[in-house]
């Protein structure tokens, strides 16, 4: 990687650590589509690992705000759904499934938007994370569906639990990936490398919470899980076109 590569990358990486310690997810949606032009051996493995740093210091740091009961049971629906996206990846085209999954995420949205607002019930927490399963496991894009069933939360507690829950998730991918060897000495090499611009990232975002109220940190997370929504499609049909 040339200097100027590993500026973008770095300045990516700063960037999505910041969002991602501010609402809870968002660091593979801003920053691996940049990365993927630039190294795509870093994807999925050393973009993984850098975010299971993150959500760690944040759970660390919200862990009094954590609701440990909505994050057992958005885990209860995270490991069939992980299966279900595998299963369905099988079956379907993989771009096909993608698209599907994100005009669901964009409908969910469109109805926030509207007013509707779902109540973070168990009912609800196990069929979002049952749906960020199939959607992460699909795309790698499994934050939208538990931003939109638990954005009545607030601040600390939103981050907290988003933390949480997709600290365990990250963890399993890296087992995953290290039992498959995925995870090899670039992997590790970069993952150091580009941790300092993460841990900036991280700093930087006690600034950004301090402006964050609880309406414009609702309005940030539905905002980022629309753009995801959007950059799938628009990846997808730029690859169908190609």
């Amino acid at each position: 990687m040339s200097i100027w590569g590993y500026c973008i990358v770095a300045a990516t990486i700063m960037l999505a650590s910041a969002l991602q310690a501010s609402i809870g997810f968002g660091i593979g949606l801003l920053s691996a589509p940049i990365i993927a032009l630039v190294d795509p051996a870093l994807i999925p493995g050393t973009l993984i690992m850098i975010a299971t740093i993150i959500t760690l210091i944040v759970v660390v740091r919200e862990r009094e705000d954590i609701d440990l009961h909505g994050t057992k049971w958005a885990l209860v629906g995270r490991v069939p759904g992980t299966i279900a996206g595998a299963l369905l990846l099988a079956i379907l085209p993989e771009r096909g499934l993608a698209i599907m999954l994100a005009l669901v995420v964009l409908l969910g949205v469109g109805l926030t938007s509207l007013g509707w607002i779902p109540v973070a019930r168990r009912r609800n927490v196990v069929l979002a994370g049952a749906a960020s399963g199939v959607l992460g496991t699909a795309t790698a894009i499994g934050g939208p569906p538990m931003a939109l069933v638990w954005q009545r939360k607030e601040g600390a507690g939103l981050r907290g639990t988003m933390s949480g829950f997709f600290l365990v998730g990250s963890l399993m991918s890296i087992a995953a990936l290290a039992a498959t060897g995925a995870v090899n000495g670039h992997t590790m090499a970069m993952f150091a490398i580009l941790l300092p611009a993460a841990l900036v990232g991280y700093v930087l975002s006690h600034g950004l919470n301090r402006v964050l109220d609880p309406q414009r940190l609702r309005v940030l997370a539905i905002g980022v899980s629309a753009l995801g929504a959007v950059m799938l499609i628009g990846r997808e049909l730029l690859a169908m076109g190609g």
